[in-house]
């Protein structure tokens, strides 16, 4: 196993068993908003154990992290991006399906993931050319011919809502087409979910980096392509995201294109 990954697993399996820990006492997490999400204490004590945990092993790599920001380190060749809770509504209401997401990008590629889900204790990770895996099974995306038959994963735009209107036509177009939906509120599993095969396709809009750089190379180590609404791969940038296997994701973005606007062609 790639050493990074073994520091990228402790790190999601001690933060997801604070944050599952949290939840026996409710009346001590702190809701607060976020532009146009929330975040708790949780998020925050979840997040410095991550990243004491990578510094205690790499302590001059860089940082970026959803809630404390970017840390500097002095190998700018390693880049660890965490999101200590993905899905924190889903988190604060109750609802089981959030996960902790930590990625290693080295000299601009994603190395290693890990998408701990301690609701399920199900542990998803991938290293870059060594597959993925869940709970140490191997992983392989499903293999649809085309949307028939598909269930994909998406959300709701929240923090784009100025796109609602475009994105509202592109979910109409693509529903007709496949079988059903998922808006689970969690962007990492629902990565995670299509290199399970448990959904077929992924597309989603104003997404942040930490919500996308594990899932993504988990989805790609077990057989999706990922693509931004352009067709190429700066989805990290733009923060839209459409991914499966070629056959879905090629009409999926004939869709996103004819039904979408100039502002999600960017």
């Amino acid at each position: 196993m790639h050493p990074m990954l073994n520091i990228a697993i402790r790190a999601v399996r001690k933060a997801g068993d604070h944050v599952i820990k949290s939840l026996e006492k409710p009346q001590s997490i702190e809701v607060a908003n976020k532009g146009n999400d929330v975040v708790t204490n949780i998020d925050h004590e979840a997040e410095a154990i991550i990243i004491e945990t990578i510094l205690k092993s790499y302590p001059d790599h860089c940082i970026i992290a959803a809630e404390s920001g970017t840390k500097e380190g002095r190998d700018k060749e390693c880049q660890w991006i965490i999101d200590p809770v993905d899905g924190t509504k889903n988190f604060v209401r109750g609802y089981p399906h959030y996960a902790v997401s930590i990625a290693l990008r080295m000299r601009g590629r994603t190395e290693v993931a890990a998408v701990y889900d301690p609701a399920r204790n199900e542990l998803f990770t991938a290293t870059r050319g060594a597959g993925a895996q869940l709970n140490s099974l191997r992983l392989r995306a499903s293999q649809p011919r085309d949307l028939t038959g598909t269930v994909l994963a998406t959300g709701l735009p929240f923090a784009a809502k100025q796109h609602a209107e475009s994105y509202l036509k592109i979910q109409n177009a693509l529903f007709v087409e496949c079988d059903d939906m998922r808006q689970s509120g969690c962007t990492a599993l629902d990565l995670c979910y299509l290199a399970a095969g448990r959904v077929d396709g992924v597309f989603k809009l104003g997404q942040k980096p930490w919500e996308l750089a594990a899932g993504e190379l988990i989805a790609r180590e077990a057989g999706a392509i990922c693509a931004d609404f352009t067709g190429n791969t700066n989805y990290l940038t733009t923060g839209n995201i459409v991914a499966g296997n070629a056959r879905v994701v090629k009409p999926m973005l004939a869709k996103i294109r004819e039904f979408g606007s100039d502002a999600l062609a960017k």
